[in-house]
């Protein structure tokens, strides 16, 4: 009751209460798995430790003391059958569900899926879409019933980004690409972090996921490109620098309590740059200004081109 109570009103805070169809069939796996558990570990033991107690009582005369005692096939038999169950019918489920919730596998859906290219920082999330040309910190806006395909990196250490009223958790790593795939099915507003502890801002590291309507997400497209700052190789290095959002909207001259900024002028080449500069160990460099492409260029994967299996890191 007390985690559900966190679901109330517009904003959504677990999986308990889903809002796309990865976090739908992950509350259906924890049920059977909760299930499963209560049926054939706590029940057993709530029934039996007081029939124990009970049977085999100081002074019961229905108990026989029997100190030579050494085997039983029945005992034998109902000890190792109730593991042997449990195990195999564990193993089925998550064997399914793993499958199920691989956030490498593509949602199927008749409508385009939205490209996300997600950049951890200390201690800020950088969201580009390179298709629109745009990119935030603090807000991740999707548009409602369409999949969405995130790539994701780390422009620093190990990150681990989740949005538990969508479902999936991945992790981002300096110099690889890895991948998750969430949908929003209804407009609302989901809390989003990082979940790899990083340094003294990562309290801070979050982020929030707004599912609207096409329209609007389209009009918050047209906004970020006429009025978002400019994604440069100043902003790129105010952005890479260890701060927390608030930090970096100051030194940006924004208001912080805004509590999240747009741009314009966002490509791949700004991912794939940080993706390669990581890999070899060094800074990811932009000559000036105008050494970002204004039109996007070849994405670092393309998830379109790849089959399931070539999906796979």
């Amino acid at each position: 009751m007390l985690a559900l109570s966190a679901c109330a009103g517009n904003s959504h805070l677990s999986f308990l209460s889903p809002q796309g169809p990865v976090a739908a069939t992950q509350r259906a796996h924890f049920v059977e798995m909760v299930s499963l558990l209560a049926i054939f570990v706590a029940l057993p033991i709530f029934l039996l430790v007081p029939w124990i107690a009970w049977r085999y009582r100081y002074g019961a005369k229905s108990s026989r003391y029997a100190p030579r005692w050494g085997y039983s096939n029945v005992l034998e038999i109902a000890a190792w059958s109730g593991p042997v169950v449990i195990v195999v019918l564990l193993a089925v489920l998550v064997w399914r569900s793993t499958h199920a919730l691989d956030p490498y596998r593509p949602i199927v859906s008749n409508a385009p899926p939205l490209r996300v290219l997600v950049i951890g920082y200390d201690w800020k999330w950088l969201f580009i879409y390179p298709d629109q040309g745009v990119a935030s910190i603090g807000l991740l806006p999707l548009p409602v019933g369409r999949p969405v395909a995130m790539q994701l990196t780390s422009a620093t250490v190990m990150q681990s980004l989740q949005i538990p009223a969508l479902g999936g958790q991945i992790y981002a790593m300096g110099g690889m690409v890895t991948q998750l795939h969430l949908q929003a099915d209804a407009p609302g507003r989901f809390m989003g972090e990082n979940t790899m502890y990083n340094g003294d801002g990562f309290h801070q590291q979050r982020f929030t996921a707004v599912a609207m309507t096409p329209e609007a997400f389209d009009d918050w497209v047209k906004h970020s490109r006429s009025d978002g700052l400019t994604l440069d190789a100043r902003t790129l290095k105010l952005i890479a620098q260890r701060t927390t959002p608030a930090q970096l909207m100051k030194a940006l001259g924004q208001n912080a309590g805004v509590g999240n900024i747009s741009f314009s002028r966002a490509t791949y080449d700004i991912f794939s740059r940080i993706v390669m500069a990581t890999m070899a160990g060094t800074t990811p460099s932009f000559k000036s200004d105008s050494g970002l492409p204004e039109s996007p260029t070849k994405p670092v994967v393309d998830h379109a081109s790849l089959s399931p299996a070539e999906q796979k890191p």
